[in-house]
C-alpha cells in the first residue's frame, strides 16, 4: 500500500479496515513519523494510542499474538526505512495530521471490553480524579481500579468499599507472568467465561504488593461510597498490566486479618490503549 493510501487508512474513522491491517498501517506511519519528525508530539501520541487500540482489537478478533508481533516488526522496519524527503510521505503526513487533529482535542473515551469497560478522562485539576478506571463488584463489595491522580501525576490505584465495614491491611495485584508463560490462558468458553477463569494457574502468575494505603473521599471511592480504602501499586505493575493480552484478566486481592482474602477481578481490555490516550494530554 502506498503511503498516501495508507494515510487515509490510518484515520481514526477507518472503520471498514480489519483490525490487524489498521494496526500495521498505524505502526508504519507512526514509525515514519518518529524517524522523520513528521508530527507534533500530541499527534504522535494520538497515533500511538490508536495503534494500541487496533492491536487490542486484532487480538480479540483472533489474530495470533506471535503473528501480530512479527507484523509490528515488519511495520516498524518499513516506517524507519522510508525516505524522509519523499513527496509522497509529505502528502501522507499532511493527511494524517488532518485526520488526527480533531482526535487530539477529545478529552474522554470509553474502551468497551467483553465484560467491563475502561473509562478514560484526560482532564486534569488540583483535586484527584480517575483518569482511567474500571469498576468491579465482588460479593457485596465494590472496587474501582485504574490510574488516578491530580495535575497529570498518575498512580495505579485500587479503591474499595466493603459492605460489612471491614478494613483490609494490604492489597496485592496478581497477573500472568509473561516471563514464565508463552501467552494468555484462554478457556474454551472464550468471551463468555467469568473473569476468574481468564487468569493462569497460580504458579504462572506474579504479584505486586501495594506500596501505600490510605483513605479517600467520594472523588475516588467506588460510585455511591462516601469513603473507601485506597491502595497504590508500584509503577512497574502498571507497565506489566499494559503488556498483557486484552482478553485476559487480573486479580486484586484484599488481605484481612485471620488470613482472609477477598478478590476482585479486572479485565485487561484496552488498558494499554487508554494509558496511551492519556499521554496525549501530557505532550
Amino acid at each position: 500500500m502506498g503511503l498516501v493510501a495508507l494515510a487515509v487508512a490510518v484515520a481514526p474513522c477507518a472503520a471498514l479496515a480489519q483490525p490487524a491491517d489498521l494496526f500495521f498501517e498505524r505502526t508504519v506511519i507512526s514509525a515514519a513519523g518518529d524517524r522523520c519528525a513528521l508530527f507534533p508530539p500530541q499527534v504522535s501520541a494520538a497515533l500511538a494510542a490508536a495503534a494500541q487500540q487496533a492491536r487490542g482489537a486484532a487480538l480479540r478478533a483472533g489474530t495470533d499474538a506471535k503473528a501480530l508481533t512479527a507484523m509490528e516488526q515488519d511495520a516498524r522496519a518499513r516506517g524507519t526505512g522510508v525516505d524522509c524527503k519523499s513527496p509522497e510521505l509529505a502528502v501522507a503526513a499532511a493527511r494524517v495530521q488532518a485526520a488526527f487533529a480533531g482526535f487530539v482535542h477529545v478529552s474522554r473515551m470509553t474502551y468497551p471490553g467483553d465484560a467491563a469497560d475502561w473509562r478514560a478522562d484526560r482532564g486534569q485539576g488540583r483535586t484527584p480524579r480517575w483518569n482511567l478506571a474500571q469498576d468491579a463488584t465482588f460479593g457485596g463489595d465494590r472496587m474501582t481500579f485504574g490510574l488516578a491522580g491530580r495535575e497529570g501525576a498518575l498512580a495505579l490505584l485500587a479503591t474499595a468499599d466493603f459492605a460489612d465495614g471491614a478494613t483490609p491491611y494490604a492489597a496485592r495485584l496478581v497477573l500472568r507472568d509473561t516471563g514464565r508463560t508463552t501467552g494468555p490462558y484462554l478457556t474454551l468458553a472464550g468471551k463468555a467465561a467469568p473473569l476468574a477463569r481468564k487468569l493462569p494457574p497460580r504458579a504462572a502468575t506474579r504479584g505486586f504488593m501495594a506500596e501505600a494505603r490510605s483513605t479517600v473521599g467520594p472523588e475516588l471511592a467506588p460510585k455511591g461510597a462516601r469513603t473507601a480504602a485506597a491502595f497504590r501499586f508500584p509503577a512497574t505493575a502498571g507497565q506489566a498490566l499494559a503488556e498483557l493480552d486484552p482478553r485476559e484478566a487480573v486479580a486484586v486481592e484484599f488481605l484481612f486479618p485471620g488470613d482472609q482474602v477477598r478478590t476482585a477481578y479486572v479485565e485487561v481490555g484496552d488498558f494499554a490503549a487508554g494509558r496511551a490516550f492519556l499521554q496525549v494530554a501530557a505532550r
